[in-house]
């Protein structure tokens, strides 16, 4: 008897894809700006960073997301890339707000052509990409098809690191957010309301994508995620090594910072070694078993199929 086949995969749409490379692209520049032309921002950036290793810690967290983005935007089923969906949302669209909270300190009127176009472009990338992005999920949220069977579980230990990052991030983010003034003495280094805003936003995205982690609870879908820990907790460790003497080391915030960057460098070795390692037996593409096609039959001494 033929069994029909089981629901087909749902795809990432191209739109979707689009906008993960765009985006990829877009924040690898910006890391340019900033890890590269640290002490540059009054003329690179769209508004001045005083402190280098701020500067340096905002561009290796965009050169993070990038890595997550990029590889996102490379998988065409959707339960592989939408890791970084959530994350990159909730971060564009709280920069979005700091922006326009702070918009006087932006050199939106400096004398340099090339100052004021890169603080333009900016403001039109952070008002675009949060609506265009809600747009495409909810296309995307309406595609038809169904999620592939979970590979390989993640290991409980990882879970519960994962769990307890975003334990740690979430809270000091929105307390960044919120009142920057009263929480950023927690942070290792100062920070102007602004830059602590901006920092707030990185650790509230990097929150979300951690419980986003824990909760889909796969190597090979969380596998973008674990390539971008390694690639932020590797360059903020790079950034304190520029910077050393604007870190507070007599504060055991310093010494928890640098302990959660050893363990996001580890963690993201382990999970990328671990989705590479991965295989998908037979039939663990669909959501169910794997159907069997229509039965041979015998007609006139030949083997025909229906």
């Amino acid at each position: 008897m033929y069994v029909p086949p089981g629901p087909r995969l749902r795809l990432s749409t191209s739109g979707t894809r689009a906008i993960l490379l765009i985006a990829s692209v877009l924040v690898f520049l910006v890391g340019v700006q900033l890890f590269v032309l640290t002490e540059m921002t009054d003329r690179f950036f769209a508004w001045t960073i005083l402190s280098p290793l701020t500067a340096a810690f905002l561009g290796g967290a965009y050169w993070a997301s990038f890595t997550m983005e990029y590889f996102a935007s490379r998988h065409r089923t959707w339960a592989h890339a939408r890791i970084a969906v959530p994350a990159v949302l909730v971060f564009t669209t709280v920069t979005l707000v700091v922006t326009l909270v702070h918009l006087e300190q932006f050199h939106l009127g400096d004398d340099s052509l090339m100052t004021r176009f890169l603080t333009w472009a900016w403001l039109f990338v952070y008002a675009v990409v949060p609506p265009v992005m809600i747009f495409l999920l909810f296309r995307q949220v309406r595609t038809g098809g169904a999620d592939p069977q979970r590979a390989s579980g993640l290991s409980g230990w990882f879970r519960w690191l994962l769990i307890v990052h975003a334990g740690m991030l979430v809270p000091l983010g929105i307390g960044l957010l919120v009142a920057p003034t009263v929480t950023s003495p927690l942070w290792p280094w100062t920070l102007t309301p602004l830059t602590g805003r901006a920092i707030g936003a990185w650790l509230l995205g990097l929150g979300i994508a951690a419980v986003h982690a824990a909760r889909e609870n796969d190597w090979r879908r969380i596998q973008p995620a674990t390539m971008s820990y390694v690639v932020f907790g590797g360059l903020e460790l790079v950034a304190v090594a520029r910077y050393p003497g604007e870190v507070s080391w007599s504060a055991p915030s310093a010494w928890v910072y640098l302990l959660f960057l050893i363990s996001t460098v580890g963690a993201g070795l382990y999970g990328w070694w671990r989705a590479t390692r991965t295989d998908v037996a037979p039939g663990r593409h669909a959501v169910g078993p794997v159907q069997p096609g229509p039965p041979p039959v015998q007609e006139s001494g030949r083997e025909w199929r229906r």
